[in-house]
């Protein structure tokens, strides 16, 4: 006969308990980001009420008197709306062009050299920017592109004419574009290096074998390697398309180049909190991330038919 096995109905209950007081430092670990992110990320999402209101400090997000999406219709109908969109969405553009694949670029150069110490020499200088602040960095652009900068100087030492780039409207997307990627192109290729030492050296050798040169292994191994790696840093560029560098603009922006300079955030702040227009700005806000949230569907859709490869 088979032996009966007495069933405990507490013992579950027991166990779910044990493994709650042996896992406490990992929440009391977890409690922190836990904490952040709800005050500082989804509480403030009340806020997107305003969108909805005329919105009154005195009254508050819950009683003021409700607009509907007249200040959608506000922005959308506003002379200077194209001129922002515009703006953000060339300034972006011309980051996806050339700040994106910089680093890439970077990181395959930086994979093909032997030597070890200048290796890790050139990885060293290239990463001191990240760490320099905006203010910092903008600083210094405005020093070097003054009338008699460091800039200004080669130019007329090459018989040039020295410019005031800094009140240039033509100048200011290069300026914002190249100061990117001098500041970025190291650390932003930590990623690909890291992704780079994941493709078997085996591959490497058997190509050897087979007479191929480095210019076909970078074709055939090492970019295969690393495709989902990029593309996947491709779809999260695309989702930031629309939320550019806001403090650096900020800082590097003037009257006479809000032609080219002025973006959706700049505005935003102008006449959120200068103009103390707080319902136009959240709505101009919550456009912002709709687009946003659009692009990287569209985007995540695309990866995935073209090579598979996908976000979520």
């Amino acid at each position: 006969m088979t032996p009966v096995v007495e069933i405990k109905k507490n013992t579950p209950v027991v166990e779910i308990k044990k493994n709650i007081r042996k896992s406490m430092p990992l929440y009391l670990m977890f409690l922190l980001p836990f904490t952040y992110f709800v005050i500082f990320h989804y509480a403030p999402m009340v806020g997107n009420l305003m969108a909805f209101e005329d919105y009154s400090i005195v009254k508050g997000f819950f009683h003021s008197q409700w607009a509907g999406t007249k200040y959608f219709r506000q922005f959308l109908t506003d002379p200077y709306f194209w001129q922002v969109v515009r703006n953000t969405v060339l300034i972006n553009l011309y980051s996806l062009i050339f700040y994106f694949p910089s680093s890439l670029v970077f990181a395959l150069l930086l994979n093909e050299l032997q030597l070890k110490m200048f290796k890790k020499f050139i990885q060293s200088v290239t990463y001191v920017p990240h760490f320099l602040s905006t203010v910092v960095v903008v600083g210094m652009l405005v020093n070097f592109l003054s009338i008699d900068g460091l800039i200004n100087e080669v130019i007329k030492l090459f018989g040039g004419e020295a410019k005031t780039f800094m009140s240039m409207p033509q100048w200011f997307r290069t300026i914002y574009v190249g100061s990117e990627i001098w500041q970025g192109i190291g650390w932003n290729s930590i990623i690909y290096l890291a992704a780079l030492t994941s493709i078997d050296p085996q591959l490497y050798e058997a190509a050897t074998m087979d007479g191929a040169n480095r210019w076909r292994k970078l074709l055939h191994i090492t970019l295969p390697g690393i495709s989902t790696v990029v593309t996947i840093m491709l779809l999260l560029t695309v989702g930031k398309m629309l939320s550019v560098g806001f403090e650096k603009i900020l800082l590097l922006y003037s009257g006479p180049t809000y032609e080219t300079a002025d973006v959706i955030q700049t505005f935003v702040y102008r006449r959120g909190l200068i103009d103390s227009d707080f319902s136009f700005a959240a709505a101009v806000g919550i456009f912002q991330s709709l687009l946003a949230f659009a692009l990287v569907i569209s985007a995540n859709q695309i990866a995935k038919k073209i090579n598979g490869s996908r976000l979520f």
